[in-house]
């Protein structure tokens, strides 16, 4: 009989999130084992895992039967130098603890922390040295020194051999407070996380999302059901449309009496993009949609008329015969993009179109209105506030304001349920090109007064915030789940599209957050600005599905 050996990350504490998590993963194995199965290794070291009270339960006050030393750090990737450090420190006293830096504390770089708090737990307690962990809710752990009172703490060679620094030296008083004593682990080379992380980033995507989805208590049949529940949803899109041109050509060679190409027209290839598209994707996905938009008196107006017709779109055009309908135009020779030109009129609309655009979202009866600004004129500072009035009580308020070469700010869009920027707009709209992105993002979430943020961080993945308080969940990072990149442009707005509407019709946004995840991952590994289908979103979920080991 042939034998298949399933390899699985394994986690759990003590903690009802632990515990969650635990649940969630072991049941994964189990339902992937069975015969002609068998699990490798299948640890039990849920005891390890603790919060500060079951600590201090299990180790006892001093002056106590067992010693105690306690090693404190990130321990973000787990390295040899880290190895070192931890069996020294178990030579020297009966009970190992190794307290971690909570995520929240964590501001060392821009994808630190790389490995989520909760999954940095369980690969401390997995080694057999380690006796406890914790996970130290404090900027320091000078509080839990103190509270804990460790007969030994150590530290690193490297915060001795050249003078003692000052937080070190904080720590040293607080050991020496109460009779306990700082260790120094010898060495002699320092191995950097955040160098090894800045060499190469190990690929934990499916571990991150094993590690969220357990402590939501959340599973991939969720993520399903989810999607399956949210077409019928009524959804009203306002915005600028765009149609985006993609003219392919040959190449002839250069010109004879000028620097430059010659290129051979091929085909055009022309889709309703900008706000257009979500209005699609949402409509693809199963929502009942209408779309209200700026276009000009033009063939292209015609042309969107007939995409939106053509999806069962519910369409509503405001036509201003002084503009042109937005056009982006893309000249590409053998995959190389050569130019881009643009047919745009960026003035503000007039208020007759504002009063219509007013109007079409007070009589929408939609449970959820989606703003998709590309700030070609019907969103300035001065319409906003207009146009969000409109909005009747109770509905979902979701919004996306993208700069590009253009000056949109989403901070303009205060108050709404759900904000989707990107890194550059989130630093565009706060003045921040320094912070790092975990508390930049938390500063953008203050500032917009908003109930979600989902800032995306392109080939990074993406962090989602979902509260100002400082406690564990308040926000959580997912890694891209593109697998083969063939277009990038237009994963923004399946994102806000699929994650407005689960999370509109659900309330759950963690569940909301990978949908719009997996969205943007169908449309970054399909060609073309083209709607997202429910078969892609479910194949990309069967596939999530399996490399996470759930059957």
């Amino acid at each position: 009989m042939n034998v298949k050996t399933e390899y699985c990350y394994l986690t759990s504490d003590q903690s009802p999130m632990g515990q969650r998590l635990s649940s969630a993963i072991f049941s994964s194995i189990e339902k992937a084992s069975g015969p002609p199965h068998e699990i490798l290794m299948k640890p039990n070291f849920e005891h390890k895992i603790k919060t500060r009270a079951s600590l201090e339960e299990a180790i006892g006050r001093r002056p106590r039967g067992k010693s105690v030393i306690m090693c404190h750090g990130v321990f973000d990737i787990v390295h040899p130098g880290h190895l070192r450090h931890l069996l020294y420190a178990k030579e020297k006293a009966d009970l190992l603890v190794a307290s971690l830096t909570a995520d929240l504390h964590i501001t060392k770089g821009n994808t630190r922390p790389y490995v989520p708090q909760d999954l940095r737990a369980a690969n401390l307690a997995a080694f057999e040295m380690v006796d406890f962990v914790f996970i130290d809710e404090n900027p320091t752990p000078i509080e839990n020194i103190l509270r804990l009172q460790p007969d030994f703490f150590a530290k690193g060679f490297e915060y001795n051999s050249e003078g003692i620094p000052a937080k070190t030296q904080e720590e040293i008083d607080a050991v020496e407070s109460y009779g306990g004593e700082m260790v120094f682990t010898p060495g002699d080379i320092v191995y950097s996380s955040s160098a090894l992380l800045e060499q190469h980033l190990p690929d934990l995507s499916t571990e991150k999302l094993l590690v969220l989805m357990g402590a939501e208590n959340t599973g991939f049949d969720d993520l399903r059901r989810v999607f399956r529940e949210s077409a019928g949803i009524k959804v009203h899109v306002v915005g600028d449309t765009i149609v985006d041109g993609y003219t392919h050509t040959s190449l002839l060679g250069p010109a004879q009496k000028t620097p430059n190409l010659s290129v051979r027209h091929e085909f055009t290839h022309r889709y309703a993009g900008g706000a257009a598209v979500v209005a699609r994707h949402l409509r693809s996905i199963g929502a009942e949609v209408s779309f209200s938009t700026v276009v000009g008196d033009d063939a292209l107006h015609e042309f969107v008329s007939a995409e939106m017709e053509s999806m069962g779109i519910t369409f509503l055009p405001v036509v201003d015969k002084t503009r042109p309908t937005p056009y982006k135009e893309r000249f590409i020779c053998q995959d190389y993009k050569l130019l881009q030109v643009n047919r745009v009129d960026n003035r503000a609309i007039s208020d007759r179109i504002l009063g219509t655009l007013c109007e079409s979202i007070r009589d929408s009866g939609a449970g959820l209105v989606i703003f998709s600004d590309y700030r070609h004129g019907i969103f300035n500072q001065e319409t906003i506030a207009q146009l969000k009035a409109s909005i009747p009580a109770g509905v979902f308020k979701a919004a996306d304001s993208q700069v590009s070469n253009r000056w949109g700010n989403i901070l303009d869009f205060t108050g709404f349920d759900l904000i989707t920027p990107n890194e550059r707009e989130a630093r565009f709209a706060l003045g921040d090109q320094d912070s790092t992105v975990r508390p930049m993002a938390s500063n953008l979430f203050a500032r917009a007064g908003c109930k979600a943020l989902i800032l995306k961080l392109g080939a990074r993945g993406l962090i989602a915030c979902r509260s100002p308080d400082p406690y564990p969940g308040a926000f959580f990072s997912l890694d891209s789940f593109v697998e083969h990149l063939v277009d990038s442009i237009g994963a923004g707005d399946a994102l806000l599209a699929a994650a407005s509407l689960a999370i509109a019709s659900s309330g759950d946004m963690v569940v909301g957050t990978l949908l719009g995840a997996v969205a943007a991952a169908v449309t970054c590994e399909t060609g073309g600005n083209i709607p997202l289908t429910p078969e892609k979103v479910l194949e990309k979920i069967a596939a999530l599905e399996k490399r996470a080991c759930y059957s």
